[in-house]
C-alpha cells in the first residue's frame, strides 16, 4: 500500500502536465481523425451547460405547488449558493487538471481507484439516462393543450418514439453543431418571459411573494423539485476534451451559466407567483404557458409552449451529449469495451448515443414525479462520491498547481462540501421507498457489471482500451 501511495505522489505532477499541456496532442495521436472536429467554444459552452442544468423555468411551477411562493423564491436564490457554487466550482477545478471526456468517472478513478470510478460512471450515466427520458415527456406537457390528442394512448407513445429517434440523429451529427443550437434555442426559450415580464407590471402584486403555508408544505416534491433544476453542473465535464482550451474555457463558461441559469429561474418566478393570484393546485407542469395567456394573450401562450417544446430538445440534446461522450471516456480509460470509444465520421460516439437512447425509450414510461425522484437518488450517490475525490485529491496533493484553482485550503474545501453533502442527505431521506427500492437495485447491479466486465476482458471476449497515459498509478 505504501508503495503505490508512493507511486501516486511521484505521477501527480506528470498527470497535471499532461492534462493541461499534451491532451491535445495525446488525442491526436491515438485518433488523426479528430483534429478535423471543431472544438466548442465559450459561448456555445455556456448554452450546452445552461440546457445541461436548467433550460429555463419549466418544470419549476411544482415548487409552487409544494411550497407556496415564498419558499420558490427564495429556495431558488438561495440554494444555488449551497449547491449550484459548489459544484460549478468543484467541476471547474477538476475538468481543468483532467480535461478528458470520462469527466467526474476521471476524478473518482484517480483518487479512489478505477472499480470506483465505474461505479461513478454507472450511476451517473443512469441517472443521466433517467433524467433525458423527462424531455419528451415534458415537451408533450406542454403541447397537449394545443393538441388534444397528445394526452395519452398511441398518438402519445408514437410522438415520444418520433422525438427521441429525431433529436437523437441531431446528437449524432456533432456536438458543435449541438452547441449553435442550443445558442438559438436558448436565446428563443427565455425571451417571451422577458416580454411577460413587461407586460405583467401593472398586475404586479408584491404581497403575493410573501405567502407561505407552514401546515401544506409538500417537503419532498418542493426539495426534489429544487434539487433536479440545480443540479448537473457537473455533466460538462464529460466534453471537456471537446472544448477549446478547457484550461480557460471552462471556469468562465461555468461563472455564466450560473448566472444564466439562476436569472433563468427567479425572474418567470417573480412574475408568475407576483401577477397572479395563488391556486396551488394550478401550478403544475405547464402552468406558465397558462400565466402568458392571462398576462399577454394567445400569442404570448402560443410562445412560452413552442419555447417550453424547444428548450426540452435543447435539454435533451445537451444531456444526450454528455451521456454519450462520458461512455467515450470510460471507454479510452479501458472501463468499457472498446466499441464505446469508437467515433462517426462526425466525430460523436455512435455506440454511447444509441445505449443513451435506447435507455430514454425504455424510461419514458414513468411519470414526471418518479423520473425525478429516481434520479435525484442515484445522483445522489454519484455526488457523494465527487465530493470525496475532491477532498481527498486536496489532501494527497495539496501543493500541486491546478490550472483553475479554488482560493481555499484543504480545511475549505472539506467545509465547503459539508453543506451540499447535508442537503443530499436531506433528499435521499425524502425518497420514497419505491424509489429507494429501485435504485438500491441499479446501484446493486454496477457493483455486479464491473468484475464481469473484467472477467470478459480477461477472457478475450471484448477487447479493452488499456490508455493509461494521465493515469498510471490507478490502474497498478
Amino acid at each position: 500500500m505504501k508503495q503505490r501511495n508512493l507511486l501516486t505522489r511521484q505521477t501527480w505532477a506528470e498527470m497535471v502536465e499532461t492534462s493541461t499541456a499534451e491532451y491535445v496532442e495525446l488525442g491526436e495521436r491515438s485518433s488523426p481523425k479528430l483534429e478535423k472536429y471543431q472544438k466548442v467554444s465559450v459561448i456555445p459552452l455556456v448554452f450546452l451547460i445552461f440546457y445541461e442544468v436548467s433550460g429555463g423555468p419549466f418544470g419549476v411551477e411544482d415548487s409552487v405547488q409544494a411550497a407556496g411562493p415564498l419558499l420558490a423564491l427564495l429556495g431558488f436564490l438561495l440554494v444555488p449558493f449551497i449547491w449550484s457554487i459548489p459544484e460549478a466550482l468543484i467541476t471547474a477545478e477538476l475538468g481543468t487538471v483532467f480535461p478528458e471526456n470520462g469527466g467526474y468517472v476521471v476524478w473518482v478513478s484517480s483518487a479512489l481507484g478505477p472499480y470506483w470510478g465505474f461505479q461513478q460512471g454507472w450511476m451517473k450515466w443512469l441517472s443521466g439516462v433517467i433524467d433525458n427520458a423527462l424531455y419528451p415527456v415534458l415537451f408533450l406537457d406542454y403541447l397537449k393543450s394545443a393538441i388534444p390528442a397528445l394526452e395519452g394512448g398511441l398518438p402519445r407513445t408514437t410522438a415520444v418514439l418520433v422525438l427521441t429517434l429525431a433529436l437523437t440523429y441531431m446528437s449524432y451529427r456533432g456536438l458543435t453543431i449541438v452547441g449553435w443550437v442550443a445558442i438559438l434555442l436558448g436565446v428563443f426559450s427565455l425571451l417571451p418571459f422577458i416580454f411577460m415580464g413587461i407586460v405583467a407590471i401593472p398586475e404586479l402584486k408584491p404581497s403575493r411573494w410573501l405567502v407561505v403555508e407552514l401546515g401544506y408544505i409538500d417537503w419532498g416534491l418542493y426539495l426534489n423539485t429544487l434539487f433536479w433544476n440545480l443540479n448537473y453542473w457537473d455533466s460538462v465535464s464529460t466534453l471537456a476534451g471537446e472544448v477549446e482550451n478547457p484550461c480557460r474555457t471552462l471556469p468562465k463558461a461555468l461563472f455564466y451559466a450560473v448566472i444564466l441559469v439562476v436569472f433563468g429561474y427567479f425572474f418567470p418566478l417573480l412574475i408568475g407567483t407576483g401577477a397572479t393570484p395563488l391556486d396551488h393546485q394550478l401550478w403544475t407542469d405547464g402552468y406558465f404557458s397558462d400565466i402568458a395567456k392571462m398576462l399577454g394573450g394567445v400569442w404570448l401562450q402560443t410562445w412560452i409552449q413552442a419555447a417550453a417544446a424547444l428548450s426540452n430538445m435543447g435539454m435533451f440534446l445537451a444531456e444526450m451529449s454528455s451521456d454519450s461522450f462520458q461512455l467515450e471516456g470510460m471507454a479510452s480509460r479501458g472501463m468499457l469495451p472498446e466499441l464505446f470509444a469508437k467515433r462517426s465520421r462526425y466525430g460523436t460516439p455512435l455506440v454511447g448515443i444509441l445505449f443513451s437512447a435506447s435507455g430514454v425509450l425504455l424510461l419514458s414510461w414513468l411519470s414526471f414525479q418518479e423520473i425525478v425522484a429516481a434520479e435525484n437518488f442515484l445522483y445522489c450517490f454519484g455526488m457523494i462520491m465527487e465530493f470525496i475525490a475532491f477532498v481527498k485529491l486536496r489532501i494527497d496533493h495539496p501543493a500541486e498547481s491546478r490550472p483553475f484553482k479554488i482560493p481555499i485550503g484543504t480545511t475549505g474545501a472539506i467545509l465547503m462540501c459539508i453543506p451540499p453533502t447535508l442537503l443530499i442527505l436531506v433528499v435521499l431521506a425524502f425518497a420514497s421507498l419505491k424509489v429507494m427500492v429501485i435504485s438500491t437495485v441499479a446501484v446493486i447491479i454496477g457493483l455486479v457489471i464491473e468484475p464481469c466486465l473484467r472477467y470478459s476482458e480477461k477472457k478475450g471476449w471484448f477487447r479493452f482500451s488499456m490508455n493509461s497515459d494521465l493515469f498510471p498509478s490507478a490502474y497498478q
